[in-house]
């Protein structure tokens, strides 16, 4: 593997490491001080002590790999391990891959001083082909109280794995069980923003989950031209916090089935909400019946007036490859798909992923909005290729920068793009007459070989106001004997 992609991939060995390896059932030895290198084969397990140098909330960063492992591959898609902090079960860590990607952790509140972290290799919940899991580069770092993001950390929920039955997969397979986020829409990241309230020195924290696919809810073509991914971003819960970071009572509430604001009712570990995701879209409830277990750092905010989500995707650039590993597993990649399909896509290699900043005059609503489609043309072909294929609904309705995907003909390069244009659309309902300033193109990147997103090509003001008299605007146009 490339120096290159190691770095992409954020989990690049930068030394000769001394591994440890675990290879027998049942091992809890104790190493002096947190290993350079855990290798646990299956069933394997060990513990090994850390030291927290204050009284916070701890977050584990580590990089993980799974030798003979693949997302995309049935029967090896993952290698599971679980974490137990001092003998208390913590998270389990999904590993989806055979190249180094780096993760990060919740440990929960822990005071200073020694605590110990035991690793086991989780066999009831590896799927079969997968036979051991490396763990290495450990770094434990502490949010203390005073620090900026001490609240958001504070009050980050656990989540628990869905349970729920999935009619669309055979009977009886793991993915329709207590473990079928080993194998299926599998959480990736955590995240969160914060926005002030009416309240002078409150905020409102926002918790978001990248998970790797929905089994339910919008189709893979639609996700794809709305959203430009097809993994699923929602938020899961939102609580407003006083100027300590205390919540304020009665302010908790997840987005339940059907995306429905819900007050939270359920239980908490210390100051950490516990939800699970019950519903085939990653719909959020207060049961807590699952078997498996997420706790994920929420990271550094992401600001939503001015990054598009999947921002938080480019940060983990391996989550495009997860994402293009479970459609293909999936069966929803076709070589050529029919462009009113509402089941299949192109691989997802093929695709131009945009992100564009635009405000439409008149506030959007569920029964009627206007959206934008984007259009590109490549040197000599005179096709339009457009976001939202044949369809007004899969047009971009939000008006914070919006990210979409546009399917290319296979081994288009940027060199090839002759125009980027912009189209005003009716999505929904009859036309409010709204117009549609587009400001700017914020990027655009193709997906590499290696299912990793290249570095984006473009960035430019595309000052243009579509209305329902002159709908389409040229947004770019390389510039004479670029293309």
């Amino acid at each position: 593997m490339s120096g290159e992609l190691r770095r992409l991939l954020g989990g690049g060995l930068t030394a000769a490491l001394l591994a440890v390896t675990i290879a027998s059932c049942g091992s809890d030895e104790k190493t002096a001080a947190p290993p350079a290198e855990v290798v646990l084969d299956r069933a394997a397990e060990t513990t090994f002590p850390f030291e927290v140098e204050a009284d916070g909330e701890v977050v584990l960063d580590v990089t993980t790999e799974a030798p003979g492992v693949s997302w995309g591959t049935v029967g090896s898609e993952s290698a599971v391990v679980s974490l137990f902090v001092d003998g208390t079960y913590t998270t389990d860590l999904v590993i989806p891959a055979s190249f180094p990607i780096r993760r990060n952790l919740a440990l929960g509140s822990l005071t200073a001083g020694d605590h110990d972290l035991r690793l086991r290799f989780a066999d009831d919940r590896s799927p079969q082909g997968s036979a051991r899991a490396k763990l290495s580069q450990f770094a434990f770092r502490t949010i203390r109280p005073g620090d900026t993001h001490y609240a958001a950390a504070r009050n980050a929920p656990v989540l628990y794995g869905r349970t729920v039955p999935n009619p669309d997969l055979l009977p009886g397979t793991p993915a329709t069980g207590p473990y079928q986020n080993a194998l299926t829409d599998s959480p990736l990241v955590a995240f969160y923003s914060e926005a002030a309230t009416a309240v002078t020195g409150h905020r409102l924290l926002t918790y978001s989950m990248i998970w790797s696919n929905e089994d339910g809810g919008t189709s893979t073509p639609a996700l794809m031209a709305r959203w430009g991914r097809t993994t699923d971003i929602e938020w899961v819960y939102k609580v407003e916090v006083d100027g300590s970071g205390e919540p304020v009572p009665g302010s908790a509430v997840v987005q339940g089935p059907e995306h429905a604001d819900i007050p939270f009712t359920g239980k908490f570990e210390g100051t950490h909400p516990v939800l699970q995701t019950c519903t085939l879209n990653n719909g959020i409830c207060d049961q807590t019946d699952g078997q498996m277990r997420f706790f994920l750092a929420v990271g550094d905010p992401l600001d939503p007036v001015n990054e598009a989500r999947e921002r938080i995707m480019d940060r983990n650039p391996w989550t495009y490859w997860v994402m293009g590993q479970e459609v293909n597993r999936e069966g929803k990649v076709t070589e050529a798909p029919d462009p009113s399909s509402s089941t299949q896509i192109s691989d997802p290699r093929n695709y131009l992923y945009l992100v564009i900043r635009k405000t439409t005059s008149t506030p959007n609503t569920d029964s009627a909005w206007v959206g934008v489609s984007v259009g590109v043309r490549l040197s000599g072909n005179p096709n339009t290729f457009r976001s939202n294929q044949v369809y007004s609904a899969w047009s971009i309705e939000r008006d914070t920068p919006a990210q979409t995907a546009i399917a290319l003909p296979p081994g288009t390069v940027a060199e090839d793009i002759a125009s980027i244009q912009a189209t005003r659309v009716v999505g929904q309902g009859a036309d409010t007459g709204a117009r549609v300033q587009i400001d700017s193109i914020e990027q655009a990147f193709f997906l590499g070989p290696d299912g990793l997103p290249q570095e984006s090509f473009l960035f430019t003001p595309a000052k243009a106001t579509l209305t329902a008299a002159a709908p389409t605007a040229t947004l770019f146009r390389p510039a004479a004997g670029t293309s």
